[in-house]
């Protein structure tokens, strides 16, 4: 027998399903997903949680022209499946396949490019406003989770809505998580709801008489007055409305019926902003991501290796460990994200000195400085592509009072599968500007324990950029030690040209010179370990030493450590020193593999002799035949 979903190449087929032929199509979804997310990684919990919200959002509007905003962004698969990409749903996440987030260059259904939480009510905002202004009549769409709802450019945007009264529909999905669970007093406010007797009893009433009703406008006017009672009884503020919204719910998030009800409501409204409020389960319909949302949110692929070496977010958070059992100044700040950045252990042993602030990296920052300035020494750890969105609050509230932050920056460099959103291919450019700020980069994971050490002993504010991944298996120092601010290292002795390498890019540059020393080529490497301040005495050495370097480093190459490594050369009084700078190029990076993505730019062993041998073949002997 055919599968429905077999059936379904745009949203239009939607449209001429039953009710019950639409509840057989979740189901066949959810075995979609679970298969392609299990072999190809991905974030499956949240995509489970919203497979009836998606399917009713395509049965009552008509994307492409109304437009539907996936705040996030990695809750999308279900959308992509329905939206005429189903065959090649299997490319999911995959080189050259389906990205992970959506993406307007993919799909015309993708309205608005995401990846990072919050910014969705803003983008509909604007789509609704052009709208208005060019006499156009379509649908605005946001999908917003409580989790996304932490973060205050949400709150921004859904202030000025209300105050316009903007014609657009927010979409609350409700799921009481974001990764890990979220927090602050909305995420209360809402959790009580959740699990107020009064509305579960009141719900129940309602369906009774629903029951005995057609289903229709009296059926959901008897619902509307219902609910709107029991939200008297349990939100007493009334935020929403309050905030100039028409508020619809609690609605069963998996019940397609009441959805579609819901935003045929919300639809109606010509003059005033709608905001539904959907209960979900993440991870709904299969028993292992319900048991475990935030293990299920993001999934590695089945052929990855989890083995060998510590990754460099366990090294962190076991080093953490360490340093926080003997110093009681320190603090630890996390975004939203104790488990990716492996705070998770620390703060089951350090609770009082552990924050989760949620979706907030602006928050994060300046909440960091101000327990700088009592004498506390707070550590920031937060993904490098999410530091971006507080580069004001480093400037202003951190660097610019030169308090004693540590920022520790995970994922830097080439994520993978991600792709474009999560990249954390511009850290070094953007801090090594600023004044009073240090940026180092470890080679290896004990290298990583020694930086961490030295940033909390500074006394100023210092950022560690590490990469995603496994450590290279190196063992670890029992006894941490301080390592010399603005301090490189040769780890290799050569004649013919050096290698000046940073971080990730120092071991790939070892191998490199292992390959070019069978061309005859002798080559310095030199282990950075400092982008600011550059270890200026070292590297003028070396390069006056030899007259020819290439710099390495997983960052864009604009503004970059090559990039300082150029300025302090031509602001030396050495010449005709040929310097060549490799890196990442001038566009965002796609989403694959790291190893082949490292090995398409050049970022691995061999990318690296070939770009050497390119620049000085003069040098090298001719390959033996």
């Amino acid at each position: 027998m055919p599968k429905i979903l077999d059936g379904i190449n745009g949203p239009a087929d939607l449209k001429v399903l039953s009710a019950s032929q639409l509840r057989q199509l979740a189901s066949q979804i959810r075995e979609e997903l679970v298969a392609t997310v299990t072999n190809n990684g991905g974030h499956l919990a949240s995509n489970l949680g919203v497979v009836e919200l998606t399917i009713a959002l395509h049965s009552v509007f008509d994307s492409p022209r109304d437009k539907i905003i996936w705040d996030v962004g990695h809750q999308s698969y279900v959308h992509k499946l329905l939206t005429g990409r189903r065959e090649r749903f299997s490319s999911l996440r995959q080189y050259g396949g389906l990205s992970g987030f959506p993406e307007r260059a993919e799909s015309p259904h993708d309205a608005f490019g995401t990846g990072h939480a919050s910014t969705s009510v803003s983008a509909a905002l604007g789509m609704a406003t052009a709208r208005d202004l060019a006499g156009d009549d379509y649908h605005v769409i946001a999908v917003i989770g409580d989790g996304a709802l932490t973060g205050g450019m949400a709150f921004e945007a859904l202030n000025q809505a209300g105050h316009r009264g903007t014609r657009l529909i927010v979409i609350l999905n409700d799921n009481a998580m974001s990764i890990s669970p979220s927090v602050g007093g909305l995420s209360r406010s809402l959790s009580r709801l959740r699990v107020d007797q009064r509305y579960h009893q009141a719900k129940e009433r309602m369906a009774k008489v629903m029951a005995t009703l057609p289903l229709g406008s009296e059926a959901w006017r008897v619902g509307r007055l219902m609910t709107r009672g029991v939200k008297g009884l349990v939100i007493p503020t009334m935020l929403w409305e309050e905030l100039g919204f028409t508020y619809i719910g609690p609605i069963d998030g998996h019940s397609i019926v009441e959805l579609q009800a819901a935003l045929n409501l919300a639809r109606g409204y010509a003059r005033k902003p709608a905001l539904i409020h959907v209960l979900t389960t993440k991870g709904k319909g299969y028993n292992p991501a319900e048991g475990d949302a935030v293990k299920f949110h993001g999934l590695s692929p089945s052929n990855s290796n989890k083995g060998g070496a510590p990754s460099y977010s366990e090294v962190f958070g076991q080093t953490m460990l360490r340093i926080f059992r003997e110093d009681s100044r320190l603090v630890a700040i996390t975004a939203a994200m104790p488990e990716g950045t492996g705070l998770a252990p620390l703060a089951r042993e350090f609770p009082e000195r552990v924050f989760d602030v949620g979706i907030c990296e602006q928050h994060a920052v300046t909440f960091a400085a101000g327990l700088a300035t009592q004498g506390f020494v707070p550590v920031v750890a937060i993904y490098s592509t999410f530091l971006q969105r507080a580069y004001d609050q480093v400037i202003h509230d951190v660097c610019m009072q030169n308090l004693p932050v540590v920022l520790t920056l995970d994922r830097a460099g080439i994520v993978g599968e991600d792709g474009k959103t999560h990249q954390g291919a511009f850290d070094l450019s953007y801090l090594d500007c600023i004044p009073n700020m240090v940026v180092a980069s470890p080679k290896d994971e004990n290298e990583l324990q020694h930086l961490l050490y030295t940033a909390v002993k500074l006394g100023g504010p210092m950022a560690i950029r590490y990469p995603r991944g496994n450590g290279l298996g190196i063992p670890l120092d029992q006894e941490l030690r301080q390592l010399p601010v603005g301090r490189g290292e040769v780890v290799r002795e050569g004649r013919d040209l050096a290698i000046l390498a940073l971080g990730s890019m120092v071991a790939p540059a070892l191998e490199a010179a292992q390959l070019l020393a069978q061309r005859g080529l002798d080559c310095t490497v030199v282990n950075a370990r400092y982008a600011k301040p550059l270890d200026s005495s070292l590297l003028l050495e070396v390069v006056g030493r030899t007259g020819r370097v290439v710099t390495v480093e997983e960052n864009a190459l604009a503004s970059g450590f090559g990039s300082a490594v150029l300025g302090l050369v031509a602001g030396s009084s050495l010449r005709g020193v040929r310097v060549e700078c490799m890196g990442l190029p001038d566009h965002f990076v796609e989403h694959g593999p790291q190893a082949l993505l490292r090995s398409c730019y050049s970022m691995d062993g061999e990318g690296i002799a070939r770009r050497v041998l390119a620049c000085f073949s003069h040098l090298a002997l001719p390959l033996s035949r």
